[in-house]
């Protein structure tokens, strides 16, 4: 693969560039009266072949940091559908807030492998949103409703910051959530994308949830629509710049699967959701990775 032969190419340059440089300092010449002119010109020969080298390398470091340009805000989807929408920018997520259901209409955050660790822990204490103005959920909405807090991106995300870590405890990232789901299945798809955060260095990532054609809801004074499913949906670019996705649709039931039972692919996820994703990749692009998931792209 590219990315393995740009590592030998540029480990044999530097073995090259040593050596030449070494022989460089015991070159004896072969004619004693050229002395001076031989070791000039067989220094300078060498310091242009470093140079040679050395252009090389850099070319090589830049062809390849070329095939993984950034497309800022690639983890952003859009709404394909009329839902109500509050667009809410926090420190390590964008949350498109649906003010009729009371909920988020989608969750979006990229996750670096650094952001995996940190020294922040869970406040475990749920608050309104500040951006919300006008009667704002608050936790006491989900009291004895028989559901959990359920955090769409999840505190785990967030201990590399204490506002972030803070603002994923906002009502407005929070759905009502099955606790054997929220607990369980959920909790280990959130674990795998720390994994996968972890092995492939960023991982762009949307979540949110679902309806079906009955609404149920929890709440006294603010009406909350319990979703009848759960979607997650993660985008990452290969070293070779190739981009590849999986999606993860879970019902908010009592479920306990093998989590690669959820696959599905995003463009299956688009027409469940009314929503698009990764709409900043170049259509061709888009079409492809959409269509179709490899799991092994997804080891952990």
């Amino acid at each position: 693969p590219s990315q393995h032969f740009s590592g030998e190419i540029k480990q044999k340059i530097t073995n090259f560039a040593t050596y030449l440089l070494e022989i460089s300092k015991n070159i004896v010449p072969l004619h004693i009266e050229n002395k001076h002119t031989s070791i000039f010109h067989m220094k300078h020969t060498l310091i242009y072949c470093v140079i040679v080298l050395s252009l090389l390398v850099s070319c090589n470091s830049s062809t390849q940091s070329k095939n993984q340009e950034t497309i800022v805000g690639i983890e952003l989807p859009q709404l394909t559908s009329q839902a109500s929408e509050q667009i809410i920018q926090h420190t390590a997520m964008t949350i498109s807030y649906n003010l009729k259901w009371n909920l988020p209409n989608w969750v979006a955050y990229t996750l670096t492998s650094a952001e995996t660790a940190g020294e922040y822990g869970r406040k475990n204490t749920f608050y309104p949103d500040p951006n919300i103005k006008h009667n704002p959920v608050v936790t006491q909405d989900y009291s004895h409703s028989g559901y959990d807090r359920g955090h769409m991106a999840p505190a785990a995300d967030m201990k590399w910051s204490e506002q972030a870590m803070l603002e994923s405890f906002y009502t407005t990232n929070i759905c009502p959530q099955n606790p054997n789901l929220n607990r369980g299945d959920w909790n280990d798809l959130e674990e795998m994308a720390r994994d996968w955060a972890n092995k492939y260095d960023s991982i762009h990532i949307a979540c949110g949830p679902m309806f079906g054609d009955c609404f149920d809801a929890i709440g006294t004074e603010r009406r909350i629509v319990v979703p009848q499913f759960f979607f997650k949906v993660f985008l990452r670019q290969k070293p070779n710049g190739e981009w590849t996705s999986i999606g993860f649709v879970m019902p908010n039931t009592e479920t306990s699967r093998p989590i690669m039972t959820y696959m599905m692919t995003i463009d299956e996820i688009e027409q469940m959701a009314e929503i698009d994703f990764f709409y900043q990749l170049p259509d061709e692009i888009e079409e492809k990775v959409e269509s179709d998931y490899n799991i092994s792209d997804w080891t952990v």
